[in-house]
C-alpha cells in the first residue's frame, strides 16, 4: 500500500484513538500526531487532558477524557489519582458503531474496553516501566512523601495484576522496538505482530555546514535517563555541555552543578532551536537504557553521531562505525573513556544523514497502514465466517 492509498483507506473508517495522557510533549506524542494525521476525524480517548501543560496543539481535536479529568488538581498532578488510573480505563465508554480502535500506549490506553466485535491495535511504546523494567528505581527515586510509601507497594501490585490482564485485550500489536517485541514476550506472554521504530522528521532536522566544539544530551531530567553520567563525564573532560530538557530533577541538576561553568542547563527549548543544536554539537550522547529512543535518530538527521549506552532501542538505531558508538557500561569511567578515544570522529555527515533517512515518517505511514489494512481484512473474513448459511439457518 502507497502513502496516498494509506491515507485514502484510512478516510473510510471509523476509528477511535486511545492514549494514556495527554500531559506533556513527548514521543509518544509524536506518534498520536501521525494517527491523527491519518485518522483526521478520529477523537482521542484519554485519561487526563492538561492544556495548561501541552498547550492548544489538541484544540482542534476532538478529546474525550476520562472521569479523571475534572477531580483537583488532576490535570496539573496527574500523578496524585495514580491508583484511580486502572478503574478509570475500565470505564472508559467507546462507541458501539466503530470499525476500529487503535490505542499507542506506556501504560494504560491498551486496556481499554472495546465494544463487541470491534478490532483493537495497539502500537506499543513500552510495557508499562514502573510495573515491570525499574519498579525498584521507581519506589526509591519518586518524590513520594514517607506516610504514603507503605502504601505504593501494594497499589502497585494491583496495578501489576491488572496490566497483565490488560495487555491480553489488543487483537494485535505493533511494537515500537526488537527490544520492546522482547519484553512483551517476558511480561505479557504475548508476540508482537510487526515492530515499527518510531519515525525522525527529516524536513526538521538536517546538517549545518560548520560544528561547534559542544557535547550535547537531550531527554527528561529524571533519574533512570542517567543524564548525571555525561554531565559527570563531561566535568571531568572539561568539555562543554549544552543539556536540553525538563523534569523533576531539572533544579536539583542545576544547584548540584551551579559552579561548572561548562555545563549549561537550557531546559524547554523551542522548535526552531533545537535542530540548531542538534546540528552544531560535536557528538550526542545517549546515555539511558531507552524502549526505542528518537532522540538519536533527531542527532543523525542532523548529520551528527551518536555516542549510546549499548542497550535497548539504541541498538537497533545506532550503527557502530558509521553513525556511532556505544559505551557498554553506565559508568562515569566508561562514558569519558569513549568520548575521549575519538572514535566517533571519523564519520562523514553524508553517511550519517543517509542512514537516518531509512526512519523517515512515510514508511512508517506505510508499514502501520499496511498492519490496519491486514487486520481490517482479517475482520471481515472472521465476520463473513460466523454468517450462517441458509443451509445452516434453515437446517436444509
Amino acid at each position: 500500500m502507497n502513502h496516498t492509498s494509506a491515507n485514502a483507506h484510512s478516510q473510510t473508517l471509523k476509528v477511535a484513538l486511545v492514549h494514556d495522557f495527554l500531559t506533556q510533549s513527548g514521543g509518544a506524542e509524536r506518534i498520536l500526531d501521525c494517527l491523527l494525521d491519518l485518522f483526521p476525524t478520529a477523537p482521542v480517548y484519554t485519561l487526563i487532558y492538561s492544556p495548561a501543560r501541552i498547550g492548544q496543539r489538541y484544540a482542534k481535536r476532538k478529546i474525550r477524557p476520562s472521569v479523571l479529568q475534572t477531580l483537583p488538581g488532576a490535570q496539573l498532578h496527574s500523578k496524585w489519582y495514580l491508583p484511580l488510573m486502572t478503574w478509570a480505563t475500565d470505564r472508559m465508554a467507546l462507541p458501539a458503531d466503530l470499525d476500529l480502535v487503535i490505542s499507542d500506549a506506556s501504560a494504560y490506553a491498551k486496556g481499554v474496553r472495546v465494544p463487541p466485535g470491534v478490532p483493537h491495535l495497539c502500537y506499543l511504546h513500552t510495557p508499562t516501566r514502573y510495573l515491570w523494567s525499574v519498579r525498584d528505581e521507581y519506589v526509591r527515586d519518586a518524590p513520594i512523601p514517607a506516610w504514603i510509601r507503605p502504601f505504593v507497594g501494594p497499589v502497585l501490585d494491583h496495578h501489576k495484576r491488572w496490566d497483565y490482564l490488560a495487555a491480553q485485550r489488543p487483537d494485535v500489536y505493533i511494537a515500537n522496538s526488537r527490544h520492546v517485541a522482547a519484553q512483551m514476550e517476558q511480561y505479557y506472554n504475548r508476540s508482537a505482530d510487526q515492530v515499527i521504530f518510531p519515525f525522525v522528521d527529516l524536513d526538521r532536522f538536517s546538517p549545518a555546514p560548520t560544528v561547534s566544539d559542544y557535547v550535547l544530551t537531550v531527554g527528561r531530567l529524571e533519574p533512570y535517563k542517567r543524564i548525571d553520567l555525561v554531565i559527570e563525564a563531561c566535568i571531568q573532560l572539561s568539555w562543554p555541555l549544552k543539556v536540553v530538557g525538563t523534569g523533576s530533577w531539572l533544579e536539583r541538576y542545576r544547584h548540584q552543578y551551579r559552579s561548572h561553568t561548562n555545563v549549561e542547563f537550557l531546559g524547554r527549548v523551542s522548535d526552531e532551536e533545537l535542530p540548531q543544536l542538534y546540528a552544531q554539537a560535536k557528538v550526542f550522547v545517549f546515555p539511558a537504557s531507552e524502549d526505542a529512543g528518537i532522540t538519536p535518530l533527531e542527532s543523525m538527521a542532523s548529520g551528527r553521531p551518536v555516542l549510546a549506552f549499548k542497550a535497548g532501542g539504541a541498538l537497533e538505531s545506532v550503527i557502530p562505525g558509521v553513525t556511532g558508538e556505544f559505551f557498554t557500561e553506565q559508568s562515569v569511567a566508561a562514558l569519558v573513556a569513549a568520548l575521549g578515544n575519538g572514535q566517533w570522529t571519523r564519520y562523514t555527515q553524508t553517511d550519517i544523514r543517509h542512514h537516518a533517512e531509512g526512519f523517515a515518517r512515510p514508511e512508517f505511514e506505510r508499514r502501520f497502514m499496511d498492519v490496519v489494512d491486514r487486520l481490517m481484512q482479517r475482520t471481515a473474513r472472521s465476520r463473513q465466517a460466523s454468517v450462517p448459511t441458509t443451509k445452516e439457518r434453515y437446517g436444509q
